[in-house]
């Protein structure tokens, strides 16, 4: 078994944006936003609903207070407000998750968020504190290799490494950032064969022609990308040709 997730949830208002209810019918776990980056309490409602109803695994997608930026925007933080706003807003989609009867599993940072705290510790700290402070029974999905991975081992907190199966990565197993060429996949073809490599444990190939090895327990697809349902359908049909089945472990 592998897991499949992607970022669900990220309408807001007159905004929308994805195609949840089919995505959500293929996927095993969905980073549900919790309205900093995106989305609103209506919305919420309505994904956790989906979600339950589907039988997947509900996770916080939390992020930088940047609508205006899809929370893409690289930012700096004074810890403690970033530490509060974690708190904030998984409590957010608990509250929400709790009331339909489901729980949240896990957390998953968004955007420029996920990627500053994969490597900087003056921002992880106060995220792990803040996932600590709301429940630490949650578990930090991450970037496969980071460090922050360790760190929130070493606070207690349990952990999901997870690769992209819609991004393209440098030699040293990071990701190739979105301004330069090529950084997103949208070739279904070409992204179903990352994704399997990295279900089997098998190297990828870099952005340069060169392999590289990415360990994860988790494959993302982002719910924002246009071809997203037609890259989730490819690859779960190229993972159950080799046999793996699409879930997770809780």
């Amino acid at each position: 078994m592998f897991d499949l997730n992607s970022d669900m949830g990220e309408s807001f208002g007159a905004f929308s944006i994805g195609n949840d209810g089919a995505v959500l019918k293929l996927v095993s776990s969905a980073n549900i936003a919790t309205g900093f980056h995106a989305g609103d309490p209506l919305v919420m409602v309505s994904t956790v609903q989906t979600a339950i109803a589907h039988g997947v695994r509900i996770g916080a997608h939390i992020g930088y207070q940047d609508i205006a930026g899809f929370g893409r925007r690289d930012m700096e933080y004074d810890p403690k407000l970033l530490e509060a706003e974690t708190i904030y807003q998984i409590g957010a989609l608990q509250a929400i998750a709790r009331s339909l009867g489901a729980e949240v599993a896990y957390v998953k940072p968004h955007g420029a968020l996920y990627n500053r705290i994969a490597f900087d510790p003056n921002q992880a700290e106060p995220v792990i504190a803040g996932i600590k402070a709301a429940d630490p029974s949650l578990k930090l999905m991450g970037l496969a290799g980071s460090p922050v991975l360790q760190w929130a081992a070493d606070a207690g907190l349990g952990t999901i490494s997870e690769a992209f199966a819609d991004r393209a990565y440098t030699p040293e197993g990071k990701l190739v950032p979105r301004s330069q060429p090529g950084a997103v996949l949208h070739d279904p073809v070409v992204a179903a064969a990352q994704a399997l490599a990295f279900a089997l444990g098998e190297p990828i190939t870099a952005i340069d022609g060169s392999k590289v090895h990415v360990r994860a327990e988790s494959l993302c697809v982002h719910g924002d990308n246009p071809a997203a349902l037609v890259l989730i359908e490819h690859i779960r049909q190229k993972l159950s040709d080799a046999g793996v089945g699409v879930g997770h472990d809780r």
